[in-house]
């Protein structure tokens, strides 16, 4: 076999194959073999038909095809090898010239991971918000939790704003009651949002065994979207009442004995919660610069393929479970179709070129993943899917996704090289040391590369098209 590589562009290839026809012996014989298996010939057994008969009958063009059928990715990976290229997706296949006991001679044309030249990136600086935590926002997180541990008790007076009311619902669509447009016995905080909009006003004022009548659009259900009548009748108006902010709550509420420690623990908690929100910032407005940094040509079949993938899962996955379509997605935001694909195209870029960028800064690095980094991520996307590990760890090996997850920390390994070497300042002007989890840089990344329009973290990302 012989074989050229023609440059069509930075993200393209063509291959030239040449084939002699000896080297095709094998596929012809399994060709032959493969149709001795599904065809019968009077005066033969099965399986035992001469070759010569086969092409009397049938037609050695046949055979000719089932062979090249069976013999190109073979000699397509041969060539894709020789030539040492990194191929993304599959090839468009022509065959040039078949000439039986001669050669066979193919062009493939692919997509091509381009050659990048990573920068001096020493020199990226950020900004990121401060870390401060005020007065303010621990009487917030205190009030919080207080809320948790408040009673209710039933009440012989007209509903209020903070109130909890029992209520029975009936939608219904052009006058007709909706099947699944009636409920009993349901309890709701007033001004919780919770519900249909409009129901605050409607029970607001109302005693037990008062009923009102509002219009309101459903949010989900057979109607979804639709504008029903919504009868709500209220059956117990109940109070709720607060505990006393002291001590006694503090030992209610937590393993703590003063209210003073309780406040103190909220402090560093949200100290800690918001030096993790600083130090994804950082990851995110560094990975933004260095991408600034950085040509990289994007392959445009990847990208017409990312884009379909993401409006695909954005539709029939995420929009799905809402019981929404793009149409009312796009007027819930306030969005044309133009401004929705423009957004779609941009992250769609931006992931391509997240992971060329970082894959490159990994094999120049010479960053590997050990098996601790990656059970330590498999644990973290567990949790974040709601699966346990094992069934975590068990779909990853089943689907096949175990490379995928590799490519994910060894991606976030190369960030937190990049964000070690950046100058990071926060809006006070303080030059900020972050702890890098590189864990945590995997997320980060795997969040830049799977980003839409409507934030839908897909498993089916530019990510494993580039994995080819």
């Amino acid at each position: 076999m012989k074989s050229a590589v023609e440059t069509l562009n930075p993200t393209r290839v063509r291959l030239s194959i040449e084939v002699p026809f000896e080297e095709l012996k094998d596929s012809l014989d399994a060709a032959y073999k493969k149709i001795n298996q599904q065809v019968t010939v009077k005066g033969f057994r099965k399986g035992k038909i001469p070759a010569r008969v086969i092409d009397q009958r049938f037609g050695r063009g046949a055979v000719l095809e089932e062979a090249v059928n069976d013999a190109l990715p073979k000699f397509y990976t041969e060539a894709v090898n020789e030539a040492e290229i990194d191929v993304l997706g599959q090839p468009e296949v022509d065959i040039t010239e078949l000439k039986d006991g001669e050669t066979l001679n193919f062009t493939a044309e692919v997509d091509v991971r381009p050659t990048i030249e990573i920068p001096d990136y020493s020199g990226i600086e950020v900004e990121v918000d401060a870390v401060e935590v005020t007065d303010e926002d621990i009487e917030k997180s205190v009030e919080q939790l207080r809320e948790r541990f408040a009673s209710t008790s039933p009440v012989e007076r007209a509903a209020e704003d903070g109130d909890v009311v029992t209520i029975d619902l009936e939608a219904k669509v052009d006058g007709e009651v909706l099947e699944d447009g009636v409920a009993s016995g349901v309890s709701y905080t007033i001004g919780s949002g919770e519900l249909l909009d409009g129901i605050d006003d409607a029970v607001k004022g109302l005693e037990a065994g008062g009923e009102a009548t509002f219009t309101s659009e459903l949010k989900g259900g057979s109607a979804a979207g639709k504008e029903a009548e919504v009868t709500v009748k209220v059956t117990q108006v109940a109070a709720r009442e607060l505990p006393a902010l002291d001590d006694e709550f503090a030992q209610l509420a937590s393993e703590f004995d003063t209210l003073e420690e309780l406040r103190a623990d909220s402090r560093k908690r949200l100290e800690n919660m918001k030096q993790y929100d600083q130090a994804t910032q950082a990851q995110e407005r560094v990975l933004e610069k260095l991408l600034e940094l950085v040509e990289v040509p994007v392959p445009e079949k990847l990208l017409e393929d990312e884009i379909n993938t993401r409006k695909h899962n954005l539709e029939h996955h995420q929009l799905g479970q809402m019981g929404l379509d793009l149409e009312k997605y796009l007027e819930i935001q306030g969005k044309t179709a133009e401004e929705f694909d423009t957004e779609t195209k941009d992250a769609a870029v931006k992931g391509i070129k997240t992971q060329f960028v970082l894959d490159e800064l990994v094999k120049r690095e010479k960053l590997n993943v050990n098996q601790e980094e990656l059970t330590e991520h498999l644990m973290r996307r567990a949790a974040s899917s709601g699966m346990s590990p094992d069934q975590f760890a068990q779909a990853v090996v089943e689907g096949g996704q175990v490379p995928l997850l590799v490519g994910e920390v060894a991606r976030g390994k190369a960030l937190a090289v990049v964000v070690e070497a950046a100058t990071v300042k926060d809006t006070n002007g303080e030059v900020i040391d972050l702890d890098d989890d590189e864990d945590e840089t995997a997320e980060t990344v795997q969040a830049a590369s799977e980003e839409t329009p409507a934030e839908d973290k897909t498993e089916d990302t530019a990510e494993d098209k580039t994995e080819a």
